[in-house]
């Protein structure tokens, strides 16, 4: 057999990786519980020094360690460990980008649990854990997500803002639609001091966004809308509305029947903001929006990744003038519609 037959035959390597995923994300989970990366940025490098400062058996944190340097976390010179550039921006607890916080909701059981038989949801074509997923009314998971969730959002909402022009200083009347955390309307209140945010939510999901409010000094700016943002008056002539990882969670219809809904609350050449997982129109690529699609069908009884093309269409169908995406140096890609 010649060297280039042996370097193309097939090998059951990526499906043995693939079956223990799990542990790349409970090794992970553990390492952030346990404050390893924050230790390592410290200069607690050694397996006895982590394991001291950690408060954790020195045979785990080897192991573990040793683990994270096979999946790219760590780096690892004689029995010296350091911290990958991901992980020492994301995840030592000191760096002002930390986000170890967000294993707390996608790691949480309302978000793993759906995934335990997939094949249930996949024959019914939408979340098996139960009637409504995720979607459930007052879902204590939303909270989790609020508390957990902020840091991930944080330079969205500030980028968002800016590109809104928010340093304008115009007296807006601001929309966010499902805030959770309410960092974006609070990025915009923070640059612009003559914005009003109108925040909706459901009722304990938006304590949690008031925290952040009082918090970022906005306050006496920030009003709350509790309820169904499907059913709940949301009040009218609002310049911004804020659709950030929202439409995902519904089919077609109701995503178009929504948008006539913000429509009709925005004023004359108000701008209506979505962020969100969006594919290439092949539904492959690129990989992390494509993927996302999966989670949707695991957590809710319609949800879906939906491209670019499908949003300008919605938009349009919905009365929007027009749909264009606003690059960003973000994961998730940014559309501006206007009324």
């Amino acid at each position: 057999m010649s060297s280039a037959q042996s370097v193309s035959m097939p090998t059951p390597e990526r499906i043995f990786d693939t079956i223990n995923a799990y542990q790349q994300s409970e090794a992970l989970k553990a390492a952030i519980e346990l404050e390893i990366f924050t230790a390592i940025g410290e200069g607690e490098n050694e397996a006895a020094k982590i394991a001291k400062r950690c408060k954790c058996s020195e045979r785990g944190a080897r192991i573990l360690c040793d683990y994270l340097v096979t999946i790219g976390f760590l780096t690892k010179e004689q029995e010296r460990y350091g911290l990958a550039p991901d992980a020492a921006m994301f995840l030592d607890g000191h760096s002002p980008a930390a986000m170890g916080s967000i294993t707390n909701f996608l790691l949480s059981p309302a978000i793993t649990d759906p995934f335990r038989n997939f094949a249930a949801a996949v024959r019914k074509g939408g979340t098996a854990a139960s009637e409504h997923g995720t979607l459930e009314v007052e879902n204590p998971a939303w909270v989790d997500f609020a508390r957990s969730m902020a840091p991930m959002m944080a330079m969205p909402a500030e980028l968002i803002a800016q590109a809104l022009g928010s340093n304008s200083g115009k007296p807006w009347r601001v929309l966010d639609i499902a805030a959770g955390h309410g960092i974006f309307g609070i990025a915009i209140a923070k640059q612009n001091p003559n914005a009003q945010i109108y925040a909706a939510d459901w009722r304990n999901v938006l304590e949690v966004a008031r925290e952040n409010a009082l918090r970022a000094g906005v306050i006496d700016r920030y009003h709350t809308i509790p309820g169904d943002a499907f059913t709940t008056e949301l009040g009218d002539r609002y310049d911004v509305v804020l659709l950030t990882n929202f439409l995902h969670h519904f089919d077609l219809p109701t995503c178009e029947k929504f948008l006539k809904r913000i429509h009709t609350a925005m004023a004359a050449g108000g701008r209506a903001v979505v962020l969100d997982f969006i594919p290439n129109e092949d539904r492959v690529s690129p990989a992390m929006p494509a993927r996302f699609a999966l989670i949707m069908l695991g957590t809710t009884p319609s949800g879906d990744a939906y491209t670019l093309g499908e949003y300008k269409a919605m938009f349009q169908r919905a009365g929007f003038s027009s749909c264009e995406q606003v690059p960003m140096p973000i994961g998730e890609q940014v559309l501006m519609a206007q009324k």
